[in-house]
């Protein structure tokens, strides 16, 4: 509900405050005062376009402020999903700078355009005379006829087994497709793993093949320079370990009177035994060390095989190496597993689509049901507003499952005997849709919490009595839903809680608009210049004290 509209620096308006009645407000006033410049910036402030050319003040900016109680709307989640903070007090403002740059704000945040026409749109519902598109739109047809049913909440257990069943079938496509690209590279991977395979690497040492083969192919120089090294440690008439011997004797001769001697005789005798050691190893690694061509080229030939394969898969290792072939092995096993998966997923696809099949059957049969009694209804509102041969058919037919159901409908009208229904589009002139919207609201009011609903000359092409019937309908709307009518009409004047006068000031530099809340002799006046024009007669007042009577009656009938 708008508890509060600020309008500053905009068209005409310099700067103009509009605080409405909860239920039925009447705004009237001579063409040209305002009345739709005030809708122009109520439509800024639902997200439309903004142009500097409309600034008052084309130095200044323009702010247009609304202020919402939002408590009845359950809008929580459309601000969880925009990254609010829910406060059931909601203020919407927009910002145009001189230069054209437009802001906007949701409780002081600064939002984009579209996130303030995404949360706008459930705040207030602007209807003009030649707005068909809403009513003509297959989507809110297919609302409409579950709002009018009560299929809210068994549309919604649809809407869930729809979603889960879409995307089991959407995770089954992609595996679906990995399978056909696994299958693709299945021949390549298998290859190469069983290269891997053959080669038998588990348990392979690289860095001892490779320490081996310097080895062999360097066993004839070794076997040489090991001799050598034996004929200067042990085996020639000068060897060390012969000099290393005769000092040792020497020092022990002297050892008993010196004790510096002694300790270099220990240490002596100690480099001796460390040496023989060598030398013995020497001639071990002598012995053992033999040519051996059949190894050599055992050994490189396995190495080569090594160094192909880390240089195929771009790795410098064996521990590499092994991960490849781990990963080949993972994606050639997993295409098996795939095809489980597969399986799995398609026995739970074809159960949710069972019973999204059998919500959609349930959901269609009771939409079906509700087409009878919703045509006779808003058959019955059109007789009462002046269109006696009005009728609307529920066109209906099933396709494909949907976010909605399998149901495609499409309204039918037509407002004249024997004349065949039609597209609204094609059927209905502006005045006779629009007292068709009213009638379609006017079932919705009890069904749901509407936003403000703003009627632009919804009287347009009626008058009289179907005028007052018009004025009673909006009255009884409006017990449940804030509503705001434009209005030409003396009798939709009289039936508003709340009327507001729309007037042009001249001053001396230029022309401006303003609002003002009319008083109850305010509103006897203006209501009988509705009906007498400028020089309001004794007779059109009166006419006016009982149409404000006729507004009474009608509330005491509905209590």
């Amino acid at each position: 509900m708008l508890v509060d509209l600020r309008i500053q620096n905009y068209a005409l308006i310099e700067s103009l405050e509009l605080r409405p009645s909860a239920q039925l407000n009447i705004i009237t006033g001579e063409t040209g005062a305002g009345k739709s410049i005030m809708l122009g910036a109520i439509g800024l402030l639902l997200g439309n376009r903004a142009d500097s050319k409309l600034l008052f003040n084309t130095t200044k900016k323009c702010v247009i402020e609304g202020q919402f109680d939002i408590s009845s709307y359950q809008l929580q989640d459309i601000f969880e999903a925009e990254d609010l903070d829910y406060d059931a007090q909601c203020i919407l403002r927009r910002e145009i700078a001189p230069t054209g740059k437009s802001r906007a704000f949701v409780n002081d945040t600064p939002v984009t355009v579209e996130t303030l026409r995404k949360i706008g749109a459930n705040l207030m519902d602007i209807h003009s005379q030649h707005d068909t598109l809403l009513l003509g739109d297959p989507v809110f047809q297919l609302n409409l006829i579950d709002l009018y049913a009560g299929l809210v909440p068994t549309r919604t257990q649809y809407g869930t087994a729809f979603r889960q069943y879409r995307k089991l079938a959407a995770d089954l496509k992609t595996l679906e497709d990995q399978v056909v690209q696994a299958n693709k590279e299945l021949d390549y991977h298998s290859f190469l793993l069983n290269e891997l395979e053959e080669a038998r690497l588990d348990g392979e040492d690289q860095e001892t093949l490779e320490q081996e083969l310097k080895e062999l192919e360097h066993a004839e120089e070794i076997k040489l320079k090991l001799g050598y090294a034996l004929q200067s440690l042990s085996e020639g008439e000068y060897c060390a370990t012969a000099a290393l011997k005769e000092t040792s004797i020497m020092l022990g001769q002297i050892a008993a009177y010196s004790e510096g001697a002694r300790q270099l005789k220990e240490r002596v005798d100690s480099c001796l035994i460390e040496l023989r050691d060598v030398a013995d190893e020497a001639e071990q690694a002598q012995q053992r060390t033999e040519a051996d061509p059949l190894r050599l080229d055992e050994i490189q030939q396995r190495l080569t095989l090594l160094y192909n394969l880390q240089r195929k898969h771009q790795v410098r290792d064996l521990p590499a190496l092994l991960l490849v072939r781990e990963e080949l092995r993972q994606k050639v096993g997993s295409v098996l597993n795939l095809d489980k998966e597969i399986s799995r997923l398609r026995r739970d696809a074809e159960g949710a689509l069972a019973t999204v099949n059998k919500r959609a059957a349930h959901l269609s049969e009771q939409r079906r049901r509700a087409f009878p009694q919703f045509e006779k209804e808003l058959a019955g509102l059109l007789f009462d507003l002046g269109m006696p041969n009005a009728r609307l058919l529920v066109q209906h037919s099933t396709g494909q499952p949907a976010t909605s159901g399998t149901d495609v409908i499409s309204l039918l009208f037509t407002a004249n005997r024997g004349a065949q229904p039609q597209t609204l589009s094609k059927a209905a002139s502006g005045g006779e849709f629009s007292r068709l919207m009213l009638c379609v609201k006017y079932l919705l009011a009890d069904k749901t919490a509407l936003p403000t609903i703003v009627f632009d000359e919804i009287d347009t092409g009626i008058s009289g009595e179907i005028a007052v019937k018009v004025g009673r309908m909006m009255q009884q709307m409006a017990k449940k839903h804030q509503l705001v009518a434009i209005s030409h009409l003396p009798q939709m004047a009289a039936a508003g809680d709340a009327h507001f006068y729309v007037f042009k000031e001249d001053r001396a530099d230029r022309t401006i608009s303003r609002i003002r809340r009319l008083t109850e002799e305010e509103r006897i006046r203006e209501i009988a210049q509705m009906i007498s024009g400028a020089r309001v007669s004794e007779n059109a007042v009166q006419s006016a004290r009982e149409l404000l009577a006729l507004r009474g009656e009608s509330d005491l009938v509905a209590a």
